[in-house]
């Protein structure tokens, strides 16, 4: 069998069918029998190892959720039996290193490492870090093989290693909500950026050079008012990440040997910024204060590098991953393969850098929730609100990941499970009339309005009544994060965006303040900052208990 194969997996359910498959002598015939547990035959195939690789393949017929069974695989007078199999859904978890931490690290972990064993019918694996120049076919490593979860040995093996808290408190939970078995594959590795996950035919979609995964030529864009070249920024000394950076790298060595793997969904968590590695540089004094150099390493990497490239590399790898899930596993994996992620959490307290809210942004493809046209059958956890300033992990790990598992749970239940009555998300504005005599700006919003946090200054706008021409990036294509400046006098100075006072908050509406002139308003943005409020304090949340995501 491939390297991921094993005692205690879970393979998928139907209405799809599982694909198996392995290594054999070039041109032998390689019978597959799945036996139930008395030792009775329920199904029989063959297939022939064929080159150059000298693998086989088939397709199991459709199977109802459960078991035990048991798979063997027979070559002449060699055979080789997997026990202990199970049919249920199959869940891949990938991203950086807030996938990585491990139920050991959140928040009540004593209490989640002691109720595992309750689920005996959620297995899980892990494939190790690995990266590679080319793509390869099978993994090289595997960190925990298929497994029963137990508390010490494979929930709570130590810190950033397996297995990972997120993907099992989503596992975990679809359990409970669907009694079927689920198979939980961990693929992370802390401190790493979208384009070492992403295929060469991402790169090239969103106009990244292969090489190093930078966009082509200089490229100038509109930072604090200020213009500066992106590639230099990029190759800056300042900016090395902890993990493999080199594009494609984590695609082809954990990515690439997975696709014929018949799966149910994706998880995903990545994008935030990235600690030094040890022995390059000492990290600036805002990195010391919020972790210790055992720690460095372990954070995660869009802020920092092509930032406002994420609304095209975020929608081409998710598109990307579903075709080739679907191709490499015969079209078993659906085309729209359900793809969940988590929104970023927090990082610093007071920062003027608005990276954080602008990749938050990206996220959605600028678009502000999911499932949205550019980024179909997708779901999203919005974390902003579970900030953890006091994380020994550093505050870019919040340890509550018992709430982004159920945010990510009703994404999941509503999108890939088609519970069509669920609500996933939070409110959302659908439209802004302005009151020019009063000076009043009344925002209309999706679902009825919970008002947390009373005292919040979450709301801003831009407006004026000239705009003089402003530094930005040819050809941009980012919904507006870097608009044209805008004053309020017919001076060419910059403006900046101006607090708008929330004044009255109805079922679905709020009503702001607008300050400075009331002639025009140009931009109106909410919670963009990267730490936008307190733990579970956001302004607005919905009846759920579901925060408002930013929007700008």
């Amino acid at each position: 069998f491939a390297s991921y194969y094993g005692d205690h997996m879970v393979l998928q359910q139907k209405p799809s069918g599982a694909v198996v498959w392995g290594h054999g002598e070039l041109g032998a015939v390689v019978t597959l029998t799945l036996s139930g547990a008395s030792g009775l035959v329920i199904m029989e195939k063959t297939a022939q190892v064929k080159g150059p690789s000298g693998t086989w393949t088939t397709v199991l017929e459709p199977m109802d959720r459960g078991g035990p069974y048991a798979l063997t695989a027979e070559q002449g007078l060699e055979n080789v039996t997997l026990r202990d199999i199970y049919f249920g859904d199959v869940w891949l978890c990938s991203g950086q290193s807030n996938m990585a931490m491990t139920v050991l690290q959140v928040a009540n972990a004593s209490q989640e490492l002691a109720a595992a064993a309750r689920y005996p019918h959620v297995r899980v694996f892990a494939a190790a870090p690995a990266r590679s120049s080319m793509e390869l076919e099978d993994l090289e490593q595997i960190d925990l093989p298929w497994s029963i979860p137990t508390a010490a040995e494979n929930l709570g093996h130590g810190n950033f290693t397996y297995f990972s808290a997120v993907c099992w408190l989503l596992g975990r939970s679809l359990y409970e909500a669907l009694g079927t078995p689920i198979g939980l594959v961990e693929v992370a590795w802390g401190g790493t950026p979208i384009e070492a996950w992403s295929s060469r035919r991402v790169l090239k979609a969103c106009g990244l050079s292969e090489d190093t995964g930078r966009r082509e030529g200089p490229q100038f864009f509109l930072c604090h008012g200020a213009c500066f070249n992106l590639k230099a920024a990029i190759t800056s000394p300042h900016q090395h990440l902890s993990g493999p950076q080199t594009p494609s790298v984590l695609w082809n060595a954990m990515i690439h040997p997975l696709l014929k793997m018949t799966l149910r969904g994706v998880a995903w968590y990545q994008g935030e910024p990235p600690f030094l590695s040890p022995g390059v540089e000492q990290p600036p004094l805002s990195h010391q204060t919020l972790t210790s150099p055992s720690f460095w390493g372990t954070g995660e990497a869009n802020t920092l590098l092509n930032t406002d490239q994420y609304n095209c590399t975020f929608p081409a790898l998710i598109a990307d991953w579903r075709w080739a899930f679907h191709t490499g596993s015969a079209g078993q994996t659906e085309p729209r393969l359900p793809f969940g992620f988590v929104q970023l959490s927090t990082y610093r307290h007071e920062s003027a850098d608005d990276s954080f809210a602008r990749l938050r942004w990206h996220q959605t493809a600028d678009l502000g929730v999911v499932p949205n046209a550019r980024m179909p059958s997708t779901f999203m956890a919005v974390a902003m609100d579970l900030g953890d300033e006091h994380s020994p992990y550093g505050s870019v790990h919040p340890r509550d990941k018992q709430n982004v598992a159920h945010r990510l749970l009703l994404g999941a239940m509503a999108v890939a499970y088609g519970d069509k009555g669920l609500v996933f998300q939070g409110p959302f504005p659908t439209r802004a009339v302005l009151e020019v005599t009063r000076g009043l700006l009344n925002v209309t919003y999706s679902q009825e309005l919970i008002w947390r946090q009373r005292d919040a200054q979450a709301f801003e706008v831009r407006s004026g009544i000239s705009s003089p021409k402003s530094c930005r990036r040819e050809g941009s294509t980012d919904g507006g994060f870097s608009p044209p400046q805008v004053c309020c006098s017919r001076q060419a100075s910059p403006c900046q965006w101006l607090l708008a006072p929330v004044v009255a908050v109805g079922s679905h509406t709020v009503t702001l303040a607008l300050s400075g002139c009331r002639t025009l308003v140009l931009g109106l943005r909410y919670a963009w900052a990267e730490w936008p409020c307190e733990y579970l304090a956001c302004p607005l949340y919905n009846s759920q208990g579901l925060p408002a995501p930013p929007f700008l």
